[in-house]
C-alpha cells in the first residue's frame, strides 16, 4: 500500500482513542518540552540551554513563560540556574517522562531498521493528512521556525530544538493527537545518536533544505509533495544515523 492509500479512516476512528487531557498551563507544557529535550538526549548533563529569549523565540512563548518552565526543572532537579552563567543540565533523570505514547528508552528499545520502515510507513500518512488540515497560522509557525533554523547553521542543539518542533507541529496539525503523539514517539528514537549527525559538515544545511521542501509543499496544500519530501528526509535521517552507529566504537554502543 502506498502512502497516499493510507486508510483515511484511521484518521477518524483513532482520535476518539486518546481521552482528551485536561487544561494544562504555558509553564507547564513548555515544562514538559524542554524535560522532553533533556529526557530524549537533544540536551545532555553539562549542556548549556539557551538564552531565555532565544527558547522564547525557538518554541513561541513568552519569556516569563520560559522563566517558569526552567524554575521548574530546577526545582525537579535537572538543570542548575545560576546568576550570572546559562542554565546547565545536571541530570537525565526523567526517563519516565511521556513524550508521545512511550518514553525515548521504550523506543530506543528497537532496532533501527524497525523504526525506520516504522517512519516511512506512518510518519507519511500523517504528513499527508496534515496537508489537508494545516492552518495559516501553523504555517506563519513554520515559516518563522525555518529563518530560525538558518540562523543555527553552526549550532546543532539549537537546531535540532528547532527540528523537534518543526516536526512535532506538523504532525499535530493531522488533526489526530494519538497518531501525531506515535509518530513524535518514532522521531525521538536515538536523537542522541542524531545529534551526533547533525554536528558534522554540511548536514546541517542539508536538512535546512529538506524542511523548505516540506514546507513548501505543505503551504502549496499538496499531499503528494509532501509524503514525497517528507520521504527523503527520512530517508536522509536513516541514513546520517547509520553512518554514526558504523563510525561509533563497538564498546560504545553496548555500554
Amino acid at each position: 500500500m502506498r502512502s497516499d492509500e493510507f486508510p483515511r479512516s484511521i484518521f477518524s476512528e483513532a482520535r476518539q482513542l486518546r481521552p482528551e487531557l485536561g487544561p494544562r498551563t504555558a509553564r507547564e507544557r513548555i515544562s514538559d518540552k524542554l524535560a522532553s529535550l533533556v529526557a530524549s538526549g537533544i540536551l545532555q548533563i553539562g549542556d548549556e540551554l539557551p538564552s531565555e529569549r532565544e527558547l522564547a523565540s525557538l518554541l513561541s512563548v513568552s519569556r516569563e513563560t520560559i522563566r517558569g518552565a526552567i524554575q521548574t526543572l530546577a526545582a525537579m532537579g535537572v538543570v542548575a540556574v545560576s546568576q550570572g552563567a546559562r542554565t546547565r543540565v545536571i541530570s537525565q533523570k526523567i526517563d519516565s517522562l511521556k513524550i508521545g505514547v512511550t518514553s525515548p528508552s521504550a523506543i530506543n528499545r528497537y532496532d533501527l531498521e524497525s523504526v525506520h520502515k516504522a517512519r516511512l510507513l506512518v510518519e507519511r500518512a500523517v504528513v499527508a493528512e496534515a496537508a489537508l488540515r494545516i492552518e495559516e497560522a501553523t504555517l506563519s509557525r513554520l515559516a518563522q521556525s525555518l529563518m530560525i533554523q538558518k540562523q543555527t547553521v553552526d549550532d546543532p542543539v539549537h537546531f535540532l530544538i528547532c527540528d523537534r518542533e518543526f516536526h512535532l507541529t506538523i504532525y499535530h496539525s493531522s488533526g489526530n493527537p494519538l497518531l501525531a503523539d506515535f509518530v513524535t514517539d518514532l522521531y525521538t528514537f536515538m536523537l542522541d545518536h542524531r545529534r551526533t549527525a547533525v554536528a558534522r559538515a554540511g548536514a546541517i544545511e542539508r536538512s535546512y533544505r529538506d524542511h523548505v521542501a516540506i514546507y513548501e509543499a505543505l503551504r502549496a496544500r499538496d499531499a503528494t509533495a509532501v509524503t514525497e519530501a517528507f520521504g527523503r528526509h527520512i530517508d536522509r535521517i536513516y541514513a546520517t544515523t547509520v553512518d554514526v552507529l558504523t563510525d561509533e566504537p563497538q564498546t560504545k554502543r553496548s555500554a
